[in-house]
């Protein structure tokens, strides 16, 4: 970095020269006008949230002589409206670093194998964070930082057990659904797959119950007890063998039973229903955890899942859904 300077005046008698570097330039403006309530509103301002950027949102129905029915974007003298893929194409080519703007693949597959897809990443990057963090533990001997973030140990531990109940919640939510809603489609295939399936998931039960009371227990025990490092060794395990066999799970359904549902030839009505169907039974993911849900993804895949959102649900219910991740 070159040493370049910019003086700064501190009063009408004094100036001091300060490093340039040393001073945060503002981030570039942008005003956002839109309808109130509306959902591509809330869309829009969701991506600027991935965005380097101050937003203003002015809430409107018109702009000059301009009815507004979709959001306008302005950036400096230029305005920008049109459809939410025209306008997030238009952040990305002036705000590069982080893409927003979701490609579509060249495949024919059902928009139900892109929400389970989806589902499976978030819960992939959730898993992970805890694994991680249950091995720092580890490595800590459960000692905290002293971090003002996580507080004492006892306190990080109501953290870790928090994030992970929401975790599970999450992860027993979507099997269910794959139960209830994917399976006895799929079933229309083959027979024998789902049965395969729903034992996988059965299958965690034992180690997710285990994990809980690895926490209850370290929650409570005195860092100088004998099996207090015992326990959150064991709990680093679990948490390890969880993510190994979710791993396996969600490759084998993704490379051997949702293909089959393009077999299965449903007609656009059908797809639209069982997407329909998906979302509803998705009620705890869609309302309270939908902000730690949508956290799991990329910029990118969060815009997507919010698109097939916008299209299989009422508007009421996608309001209530992106108030929550606007909070």
């Amino acid at each position: 970095m070159g040493n370049c300077f910019q003086t700064v005046d501190k009063s009408s008698q004094s100036s001091e020269i300060v490093p340039a570097d040393v001073l945060k330039p503002s981030p570039p403006a942008i005003t956002l006008y839109g309808p109130s309530n509306c959902p591509i509103t809330s869309y829009i301002l969701f991506a600027l949230s991935y965005k380097p950027v101050s937003v203003e949102f002015i809430v409107c129905n018109t702009l000059s002589d301009m009815l507004l029915d979709v959001p306008v974007l302005q950036f400096g003298s230029e305005r920008v409206s049109g459809s939410p893929v025209t306008i997030l194409g238009y952040l990305d080519s002036n705000f590069p670093a982080v893409a927003v703007a979701w490609r579509r693949s060249n495949t024919a597959a059902p928009e139900i194998v892109e929400v389970v897809v989806l589902q499976h990443k978030s819960v992939t990057r959730h898993l992970e964070r805890v694994v991680t963090w249950a091995e720092d533990l580890v490595k800590r001997k459960g000692i905290g930082r002293g971090d003002k973030k996580v507080g004492t140990t006892r306190m990080e531990v109501k953290k870790f057990g928090k994030r992970y109940g929401e975790l599970l919640e999450l992860m027993l939510e979507h099997a269910r659904m794959e139960e209830r809603v994917v399976f006895p489609v799929l079933e229309k295939a083959d027979r024998g797959l789902p049965k395969a399936a729903n034992a996988d998931h059965a299958r965690d039960l034992p180690i997710m119950n285990g994990i809980n009371e690895d926490i209850k227990a370290f929650g409570v025990l005195d860092s100088g007890n004998p099996v207090y490092l015992e326990v959150l060794k064991n709990l680093s395990t679990r948490l390890k063998t969880l993510q190994k066999h979710c791993h396996q799970h969600f490759q084998e359904e993704e490379k051997k039973l949702l293909p089959l549902l393009e077999a299965v030839d449903l007609n656009k009505g059908e797809q639209e229903r069982l997407l329909e169907r998906c979302f509803e039974a998705m009620h705890g993911t869609h309302s309270h955890l939908f902000r730690f849900f949508i956290e799991g993804l990329c910029p990118q895949d969060a815009m997507h899942y919010l698109d097939l959102v916008i299209s299989s649900c009422d508007r009421q219910k996608v309001s209530s859904m992106f108030s929550t991740i606007l909070e």
